[in-house]
């Protein structure tokens, strides 16, 4: 099975080099293929041989930073008529701009606009935003307008405050404000592509700043149905919290809901198998209910801590004295991002955010 840190090896680098040259006749391409694979190169993880290819690069590169900037945008353009884009391998050119070009801001935004639609840059942009965020801020209103869907959503993919392996921005995750007239002129923009950063961008806000966020989607809501989405998507975090704004914001009413026959098929399972559960839900009130049910698991952790992860079942309209039969089961199977411990373990029933009944179950 091939590693991700595999996409940089000594083919590629020969490819790249040769790239280079086509450009840049002064470029080293033997030279270059031999240092950016040093002794200790197959130790190297994924991050250090991106870091260690932008370095090595930097090294047979004019000093001059406009001077090399123009090779690397001559090399994109040369990549992208081969129709070669969008590949993770080549990362390490916005790097060098963020690694190279901070002094060089308005010349680095610039190419950002450019390199963005080769490869994405939300990663290196943010150091720009700790320097100066009103100047990218500035930058990314205008970004909004581009024609180039990559272009519209680093607009917002790279301004939002807790981008998942990306540095953080402080600022923007104690002060969110600034961020939504940026994110406001894309709330519908045409492009699934952006509008998913959007929502992702405002899940982020939530976090910190769950009010702040209802109010700002309360004047999108029923706008279409692609923002209706957008706005779904960025509340899945409050929602699965069962906050109790988010709950007024979809009108989302348990007092009327019953939940009755809740039981398990197994109260045993072993990692690497199924836990099976069934239910009945029912609507007493005198009129149709729109009901949000999901499940939640209490996993045991190594110190006898619980952890809850909130699974969605399905949203529906349940008529007055209707039955909604469900028969589930979550999965044990090993996975890289879930550690299990053996032990009790706990599994609940929720109905629009609240949680109406909960079971004891052995994983061993």
């Amino acid at each position: 099975m091939s590693l991700i840190k595999d996409i940089y090896n000594k083919s590629y680098y020969q490819f790249l080099a040769k790239e280079f040259k086509t450009v840049y006749a002064a470029f080293d391409a033997d030279r270059f293929v031999k240092q950016v694979m040093p002794n200790g190169f197959k130790q190297m993880e994924w991050k250090e041989r991106l870091n260690h290819t932008t370095a090595t690069l930097h090294d047979f590169l004019p000093g001059d930073f406009k001077t090399a900037l123009n090779i690397l945008l001559d090399v994109i353009k040369h990549l992208q008529n081969q129709g070669i884009q969008h590949r993770l391998e080549y990362i390490f050119f916005p790097q060098y701009i963020a690694d190279y070009g901070l002094s060089h801001f308005k010349l680095s935004l610039n190419a950002f606009e450019r390199v963005t639609q080769f490869i994405s840059c939300e990663f290196a942009i943010r150091p720009f935003i700790i320097e100066d965020a009103d100047a990218v801020l500035k930058i990314a209103t205008k970004w909004t307008r581009h024609k180039s869907e990559h272009v519209r959503r680093l607009a917002s993919e790279g301004i939002r405050p807790r981008l998942p392996w990306g540095m953080a921005i402080p600022a923007f995750k104690k002060n969110p404000a600034p961020l939504f007239p940026v994110l406001s002129l894309l709330m519908n923009d045409s492009s699934a592509y952006v509008r998913k950063s959007v929502a992702n961008h405002l899940n982020d806000i939530s976090k910190d700043h769950p009010e702040e966020v209802l109010k700002f989607l309360k004047g999108w809501k029923g706008t279409s149905p692609q923002t209706d989405q957008l706005i779904k998507h960025a509340l899945r975090t409050l929602l699965k919290a069962g906050h109790t704004g988010v709950l007024d914001f979809y009108q989302l009413d348990a007092s009327n809901i019953i939940c009755s026959s809740f039981k398990l098929k197994n109260k045993k399972v072993q990692i690497g198998n199924d836990l099976f559960f069934e239910a009945v839900i029912e609507n007493k009130a005198a009129v149709k209910q729109y009901v949000r049910l999901e499940y939640a698991v209490y996993f045991k952790r190594l110190k006898d801590l619980s952890a809850k992860k909130v699974f969605k079942i399905t949203e529906k309209e349940v008529y007055p004295d209707q039955l909604l039969d469900i028969q589930k089961k979550h999965s044990f199977k090993l996975i890289t991002t879930r550690n299990y411990y053996p032990g009790k373990h706990q599994i609940s029933i929720i109905v629009n955010g609240k949680e109406l009944d909960k079971l004891d179950f052995t994983l061993s």
